[in-house]
């Protein structure tokens, strides 16, 4: 098992290009209208909502859960001066699922946790 700081590391970058794809296929052309519209889905603020209503909604499995948790509670008190440090180790939390379900290549996983997002 890989560190839970190196899975959001990675998971970080997955969720990314995951996000920039969806909004490409939506038709946004202009990197400008790309990146404001990106913010909605990769801020810190907006992760912590997603994994919030996972949580709340039972989306996530034990194992999902357990990485979350051990990134959240994480010891370290970096984090970016935009956001408060509740938020920031709830979407650290979030990445580390994302970068847990990638390095594990499970894809079929990966594709319903962000369906559920995109969805919501």
């Amino acid at each position: 098992m890989n560190n839970v700081l190196s899975l959001a590391y990675i998971g970080d970058a997955v969720y990314s290009v995951y996000i920039r794809e969806y909004l490409i296929n939506k038709g946004i052309c202009k990197v400008d209208k790309l990146q404001k519209e990106s913010v909605n889905y990769v801020s810190a603020k907006a992760q912590a909502k997603f994994i919030d209503s996972m949580i709340n909604n039972n989306f996530l499995s034990d194992d999902e859960l357990d990485i979350f948790y051990r990134a959240r509670n994480h010891k370290g008190t970096r984090h970016p001066k935009n956001t408060d440090i509740i938020t920031y180790k709830y979407s650290t939390g979030f990445e580390a699922i994302i970068g847990y379900l990638y390095m594990n290549h499970n894809n079929d996983r990966l594709d319903e946790f962000i369906k559920f997002i995109l969805e919501g």
